[in-house]
Parts: C-alpha cells; sequence; structure tokens
C-alpha cells in the first residue's frame, strides 16, 4: 500500500494517509450537497444573528400553535363503581322524504328498563314536499302551531258544554278519566297496550277528521330534528311509522290506524352526534342515506 503526505487546509501539520484512504474521503465529500466555505469568503453581522433569531422564535412558535390546534382522539375505558347515573346528549337531523310527520315518531330505551314513547319534547317536525320544500303550516292543520284556546274542563276542544267528558272507550284508568279528543283516546289505548284499530268508530277522531288528515299528507315527507338526554347505558333509540305501546313485555307499534299496509321509510341522516362537540370530532353517519321500502300488514 503506497503512502503520501496530506497537507491540511489551513497549513496544519502533515500526516501520512493511505492513497486509498485518501479516495475513498474524496468520493465521501463529493457526495455532499451544502459544500462548506472558506471563513475568509464570508462575515458574521448584527442583523444576521438577528434575522436568524427571529425566524427561529416564529417558527418555533408556529409548530407550537399547529401541534395545540390538531386534536389528538384517545379512546379509554374507565370502570366506576356505585350507582351515579350519567346521561349523555345525542343530536339528531332526519329526513324522511315519504313518510308524513303525523305518521312518524321516536322511541328511546335502554338496559336499565327506562322507556320513552312518543318523545316530543325537544324536537321539531318540519313537513316536506316532494322535492324536499318545506311547507308552509296553515291555521288547524296537522303540523301547524298549537292555537292556545279555552280548554274545557277535562282539556277537551271539542264543541261542547262545561260538563262533557268523553268516553276512552273502555281505556280508562279510573271511573272519572275524560278522553276529549282523539289524540287522548290513543294515548289511554297506548297505556292500556291496546291498538286502535279504526278511528272511525271513534266519535272524537270523527268528529276531527283524523283520517282525512292523514290522507291530506299523502305523498309529504319529514324533516325531524332535535335532541334526547339519555342514560350512558346500553340501549336504542328509533323511528318508526306508528304509536308504540308495551305488550306482554314486547315494543309494538299500532299501524292499524292509518289503513295501509306499507310505508316508504327510506330516510337521510342529516346529523347524529353523541355527546358534547369538541373539535376534530367526525360523526360517521352524517350525510348517510337509506332507500329502505317496508311492507308491514
Amino acid at each position: 500500500m503506497k503512502l503520501r503526505q496530506v497537507k491540511g487546509l489551513r497549513g496544519e501539520s502533515e500526516k501520512e494517509v493511505s492513497s486509498d484512504d485518501g479516495e475513498y474521503n474524496w468520493q465521501m465529500r463529493s457526495l455532499d450537497a451544502y459544500p462548506k466555505i472558506n471563513e475568509d469568503f464570508y462575515s458574521r453581522t448584527l442583523s444576521g444573528g438577528v434575522i436568524t433569531l427571529a425566524s427561529s422564535i416564529v417558527m418555533f412558535s408556529c409548530s407550537s400553535l399547529n401541534s395545540v390546534r390538531i386534536s389528538i382522539l384517545r379512546e379509554t375505558l374507565n370502570t366506576k363503581h356505585g350507582i351515579q347515573i350519567q346521561f349523555v346528549i345525542v343530536k339528531f337531523d332526519v329526513t324522511f322524504p315519504a313518510l308524513p310527520c303525523s305518521i312518524v315518531s321516536l322511541d328511546a330505551m335502554d338496559i336499565s328498563g327506562e322507556q320513552h314513547l312518543d318523545v316530543r319534547h325537544d324536537i321539531i317536525k318540519k313537513r316536506i314536499d316532494a322535492h324536499g320544500n318545506v311547507i308552509e303550516t296553515r291555521p288547524d292543520t296537522i303540523g301547524a302551531p298549537k292555537i292556545e284556546r279555552p280548554l274545557q274542563k277535562h282539556g277537551g276542544r271539542l264543541e261542547h258544554n262545561e260538563t262533557y267528558c268523553g268516553s276512552c272507550y273502555g281505556a280508562e284508568a279510573a271511573d272519572d278519566d275524560c278522553c276529549n279528543n282523539c289524540e287522548e283516546v290513543r294515548e289511554a289505548y297506548r297505556k292500556k297496550g291496546w291498538a286502535l284499530s279504526d278511528p272511525d268508530l271513534i266519535d272524537q277522531c270523527k268528529r276531527e277528521g283524523f283520517l282525512q288528515k292523514i290522507k291530506d299528507e299523502e305523498g309529504e315527507g319529514c324533516n325531524i330534528y332535535g335532541f334526547l338526554d339519555v342514560n350512558k347505558v346500553a340501549g336504542n333509540f328509533h323511528f318508526a311509522p306508528g304509536k308504540s305501546f308495551q305488550q306482554s313485555n314486547v315494543h309494538v307499534h299500532d299501524l292499524l290506524a292509518f289503513h295501509k299496509d306499507s310505508f316508504n321509510i327510506s330516510h337521510r341522516i342529516n346529523r347524529l352526534a353523541f355527546g358534547d362537540y369538541f373539535p376534530g370530532a367526525v360523526n360517521p353517519l352524517d350525510g348517510y342515506f337509506v332507500c329502505a321500502f317496508s311492507t308491514m300488514a
């Protein structure tokens, strides 16, 4: 192996290196994408130092701000002992293009045995036409704002005198119970777990034109939105046509009153969120559309 003397860059002491090592070092230096220049060809200035310091501060601030703005979702499981009941809010916005508002109902239930049938609080229903446009409400029609009137003794709105007490047709919980409108009769039947097969046989429903109002809504849809406060346990909530009730521990929907053998329950989930909002939250069912035609006899 041949040896040769190599002089340092700035007159350093000479040393002996092998020719093979020198060639290897030269090849490695040729790969340097950022070649250095001699200190004689550049100078350090105060302005350059200030710019370098300011640039470093700006880059560090931007990096810190970006790390704060990015939300990282971590799933954890906490097991708590005790009987303290926790609640979770469920926010929803669902559109049924072919199911009228007077037919669709909302129920919620969980494994603790708690049930909420035909939920009406904290939700809003809007009638829509076949093109998805909101139908302007008309006075005294289904879906219209309630018009407050002087109520009779038992809450009836029928044209009877003050002593009128409508029959509940066998569904009275007590001897002095009264059903002065169609809705009260249907509610009494629901509590008993009975199906109201023919509203035309009910005086209150016949007077109010219950079936006629349903026919008037043929071809309409419904947009229903709002929120539910439910127990933080396993359970479900669902939208379905008809009044729901419990019969022999079985959840049943009464569809006989509508005189229909099929319902188009196609729907679009505009929004479905659980819990409080936080930045970066993703609701996987938002915008999901289901085309389903259910035949029920």
